[in-house]
């Protein structure tokens, strides 16, 4: 059923990881609109993934939800899986076209009080989670296909109690660049997109429930405010988009001028 919102069909499918809520969903949601397919994942919350097929669907698009903890590899090889389940019998095909490796968590401790556990935590989810989802199912993304792959401001300024977090971002803009150069003879493009703060329910909805915060980050930002869900998952789109084919190996900043 169409709400005539969307566009054409594009004939293309992509997965998005983390995608029942925040930046993730609205990236789907963003693509869907655009005439994109979608495979999105969840780690625990299955209703709201449910709601988030639902609402993709609503755009006259087809979508199907998997649950995934991005940081335990073990899982890949069943969610590969069931990746190329859905393309033969939901799409007809053996390939998707887009990865947004965009699942992912907050923590938030000084340096000095960095506990390994959640370094151990956060290595796992950002950087090696992506690094071996993105290996487990590379045979199934369609030469000329894309990948995107969330990184953060902070990488760029550097706010105490981000240094772990940061870190595996910066490792993942590196992983960027290797992939671009070593899947560019395949036709696939890859990018990172930095995002700078956002009012989601990341990190407890800090920079979304904490006034103080909030005016902080609008303060600290050249176009004068907070960053919201609809400022990023649409430019990921836009990437994503055939307009964007020779852009590759980009860090992509999508901040509203944050610390210039």
């Amino acid at each position: 059923m169409s709400n005539g919102t969307q566009e054409n069909s594009t004939g293309k499918v992509a997965i998005v990881t983390g995608a029942s809520r925040g930046l993730g969903r609205n990236t789907a949601l963003s693509l869907a609109r655009k005439g994109t397919d979608l495979v999105i994942t969840y780690h625990s919350n299955r209703a709201e993934a449910e709601r988030a097929v639902a609402e993709i669907e609503a755009l006259g698009r087809k979508a199907v939800a998997f649950r995934l903890d991005t940081g335990d590899t073990s899982a890949f090889d069943g969610f590969a899986d069931d990746v190329r389940r859905a393309l033969k019998e939901i799409w007809g095909r053996e390939t998707f076209d887009y990865l947004v490796n965009n699942a992912g968590i907050g923590h938030n401790a000084l340096f000095a009080d960095t506990k390994e556990s959640d370094f151990d935590r956060l290595y796992n989810i950002h950087f090696k989670g992506v690094f071996f989802l993105t290996q487990k199912i590379l045979p199934l993304i369609a030469d000329g296909g894309r990948i995107v792959n969330l990184s953060s401001g902070l990488t760029r300024f550097s706010v105490p109690g981000f240094s772990a977090y940061a870190a595996m971002k910066g490792a993942i803009e590196v992983l960027t660049r290797y992939l671009a150069k070593e899947l560019g003879a395949r036709g696939i493009a890859v990018n990172a997109v930095a995002p700078g703060a956002i009012e989601t329910d990341f990190s407890g909805g800090a920079v979304r429930d904490n006034p103080d915060f909030n005016r902080f980050v609008a303060s600290s930002t050249a176009m004068g405010r907070t960053g919201l869900p609809d400022d990023i998952g649409p430019m990921i789109a836009a990437l994503l988009s055939d307009d964007n084919r020779w852009v590759t190996s980009q860090r992509i900043e999508v901040s509203g001028g944050m610390f210039l």
